[in-house]
C-alpha cells in the first residue's frame, strides 16, 4: 500500500501556499487570531526596518504559551483541532500560509511556564526548497530573541517572528533609506487602522459582547473603530426580525443576527466627526460580517443587492454568526469572506429591501435640501407670462373651501364642478402660478392646485415636486437656462390647468392615475442619471 501515499511536494506546495490572498493586513490579523485563541489579553506587534534594509516583525502575547512540542503540532501544515471550537483559528493553516505569504522564515518562540526555558522553532522556505522535504529549524534562542520576548510577552506567552520580509511593502525602496522609511510608518499606520475595524469589539472596553484585549503596534495602541457609529446612528430593523434561521447541510438549525444601521449623512457631522467616526464612503456600505465577535467581511452587498451607489452609502448591517455556522456560509481559509446560500439572499433581501430603500430616500433629501437650498431654480419668468396670458383656457373658480382642500368651478365639464385640490392662500405674487414646495409626499412631479394672493380669487395654479427626480435631475441642471425652466413650467402648468378644465368628480381618478403614471415612468427613465454634481449647478446669488 506505500505506494498509494503520495506526498506532495515540500519544495512546489510550499511555496505554492504563499499565494492563497492574504496581504499584510489580513496575514497580521490572522497572527492576532492565534494569540486571541491563546487567552491572552496584551498583544503587541513590532514593525523593524534595519539600516541594511532587513525587515522584522515580531508579534508577543501573554497568552498561555507552548512547550516544544506543542509549537512542533501549532508549526504543522494542517495542524489539529482546536479543543475550543470557538476559537478565531479555523483550519490549522493561518499561522503558516499568513506567515508565508508575508516573508520566507517564520519562528515561533513560546513558553507555556516560567520554570521552562524558551521553546523555538522556525520554517525557512529556502530551507525546504534546498533539502526538498518537509524540514523545519531548531536553532538556539538568540539574545535578541530573548529580549524581544521578555519585552513583548513577558514572562509566558507566545513570540511569532516574520523575518527575510520579501513580501512586506508593494514596492521596492533603497535599503533602509528615508523612503522606505517611511513606507514601513505608513504600513504601521494602516494596519493599526485595519485591526481597530476587525477587533473593535475586543478593543472597546464599553463593548461587553467580547473580552478586553489591547493591542498596541509599534508601542501606539489599537484605538478601537465601531463602523456603526451607533452614538449618532439609527438601528431600524425591529427586534423581533433581528434572528434568522439558517438551516444546516444536515438539516439542523442555527442562529445567526442581524441589525441595520443608518448612519447620519455627512452634511449633519463636522469634518472631523466624519473622518473620525463615520467614514462614510461607497466602499464602505453594506454587510460588516462577524464570527465569534471578529470581523471578517467588511462592506459590500454579497449579491443580495447589486453594486455600492451613492445613495446607499449611509446604511451598514451587522451580521453575527458562531463557528457552528462555518460549514453553512462555507467561510475561507483567511477568514476574510463567506458565501451565502441563494435561499438566504432572497431572504435577506426580502427582509432588508424597506431599509434599504429608506436608506436611500434618507440620503436624496439630505442631498437634495442642500441643492434645493444653495440652486434656486427661478420661476419667476414662468408666473409673469401665466399672469399675461388671459386668453389661456382653465377653469374658472367660484368657490373654494380652504379647510375641506376643495374647491367648485366652471369648466368643460359644467358649471358647479367640486373637485378636491390643494387651496392655498396668501401666497407670494411672484409664485402664485408656478411653485416648487416640498410638501408632495405623494411621488407626483406635479399636482394642480388653487391659488390666491389673498383669500378669494383664486386661479388655476402647479405645485412642482422638488422630492422628484424630474425636478432634481432637470430642473436643478437647467437652472441656469432661464428659458429652459420656464419651457418645462409652461409645459407642466398647462397640463394642470388642463386637468381641472376637463375633470368632475368621476374623472379626477382617472387624472390622477395618469399624473402617478407619468412621473413614476419618468423616476424609472431617470434611474440611471446621476444627480447634478456642485460643478453642474448655477451659484446662488446670495452665495
Amino acid at each position: 500500500m506505500d505506494d498509494l501515499i503520495n506526498e506532495p511536494d515540500a519544495p512546489r506546495l510550499i511555496f505554492g501556499l504563499r499565494d492563497t490572498g492574504y496581504n499584510v493586513k489580513t496575514a497580521a490579523a490572522d497572527i492576532i487570531d492565534n494569540s486571541i485563541a491563546a487567552k491572552a489579553d496584551h498583544i503587541n506587534v513590532e514593525i523593524v526596518l534595519h539600516e541594511d534594509g532587513r525587515k522584522l516583525v515580531y508579534f508577543g502575547d501573554n497568552g498561555i504559551g507552548m512547550d516544544e512540542e506543542t509549537i512542533h503540532r501549532a508549526m504543522r501544515y494542517g495542524a489539529p483541532v482546536r479543543e475550543n471550537p470557538e476559537s478565531l483559528g479555523k483550519f490549522g493553516l493561518g499561522l503558516k500560509t499568513a506567515s508565508s505569504s508575508v516573508c520566507l522564515k517564520f519562528t515561533i518562540v513560546s513558553r507555556a511556564a516560567t520554570e521552562q526555558p524558551l521553546a523555538k522553532l522556525a520554517w525557512d522556505l529556502d530551507h525546504v526548497k534546498e533539502r526538498g522535504r518537509w524540514e523545519m529549524l531548531r536553532e538556539p534562542v538568540s539574545a535578541d530573541e530573548e529580549e524581544m520576548f521578555e519585552e513583548l510577552c513577558g514572562e509566558t506567552g507566545t513570540l511569532v517572528i516574520w523575518e527575510k520580509c520579501d513580501r512586506i511593502l508593494s514596492k521596492e525602496y533603497e535599503a533602509g533609506g528615508t523612503k522606505e522609511q517611511a513606507a514601513i510608518k505608513r504600513l504601521a499606520d494602516t494596519l493599526s487602522k485595519h485591526l481597530s475595524l476587525v477587533y473593535h469589539r475586543f478593543t472597546d472596553k464599553s463593548d461587553k459582547r467580547e473580552r478586553d484585549i489591547e493591542i498596541f503596534i509599534n508601542s501606539s495602541p489599537v484605538v478601537p473603530w465601531n463602523p456603526f457609529y451607533p452614538k449618532r446612528s439609527e438601528q431600524v430593523l425591529p427586534e423581533k426580525k433581528q434572528t434568522l434561521l439558517v438551516e444546516m447541510p444536515d438539516g439542523s438549525e442555527e442562529r445567526a443576527t442581524i441589525r441595520a444601521w443608518i448612519l447620519p449623512h455627512r452634511r449633519d457631522m463636522t469634518k472631523d466627526e466624519e473622518r473620525e467616526y463615520a467614514r462614510i464612503s461607497n466602499r464602505a456600505q453594506g454587510f460588516y460580517v462577524f464570527r465569534e465577535g471578529r470581523l471578517i467581511q467588511d462592506g459590500g452587498w454579497m449579491d443580495v443587492f447589486g453594486a455600492p451607489e451613492p445613495h446607499t452609502s449611509l446604511l451598514r448591517i451587522e451580521f453575527d454568526f458562531g463557528h457552528e455556522l462555518d460549514d453553512a456560509f462555507r467561510i475561507d481559509v483567511k477568514k476574510s469572506r463567506i458565501l451565502f446560500h441563494p435561499d438566504l439572499e432572497d431572504g435577506l433581501r426580502t427582509l432588508l429591501q424597506p431599509i434599504y430603500r429608506e436608506a436611500g430616500n434618507r440620503y436624496r433629501r439630505q442631498s437634495r435640501a442642500q441643492a434645493n437650498a444653495k440652486n434656486k431654480v427661478d420661476h419667476g419668468s414662468s408666473n409673469k407670462n401665466i399672469a399675461a396670458t388671459t386668453n389661456a383656457a382653465k377653469a374658472l373658480v367660484t368657490s373654494v373651501d380652504p379647510e375641506g382642500q376643495s374647491a367648485e368651478i366652471s369648466n368643460n365639464m359644467g358649471p358647479k364642478i367640486r373637485i378636491k385640490s390643494p387651496i392655498q392662500n396668501n401666497v407670494s405674487p411672484d409664485y402664485v402660478h408656478v411653485e416648487a414646495v416640498e410638501s408632495i409626499n405623494s411621488g407626483e412631479l406635479w399636482q394642480p392646485a388653487f391659488r390666491s394672493t389673498g383669500n378669494d380669487g383664486h386661479v388655476p395654479s402647479v405645485l412642482l415636486n422638488k422630492h422628484h427626480d424630474f425636478y432634481q435631475k432637470i430642473y436643478q441642471r437647467a437652472a441656469a437656462n432661464g428659458y429652459a425652466v420656464e419651457g418645462m413650467d409652461l409645459l407642466l402648468w398647462a397640463f394642470a390647468a388642463a386637468e381641472q378644465n376637463n375633470t368632475n368628480d368621476e374623472l379626477e381618478p382617472i387624472f390622477e392615475d395618469i399624473r402617478t403614471e407619468i412621473s413614476n415612468n419618468l423616476r424609472k427613465l431617470l434611474r440611471n442619471l446621476p444627480d447634478p454634481e456642485p460643478g453642474e449647478l448655477a451659484e446662488d446669488d446670495d452665495d
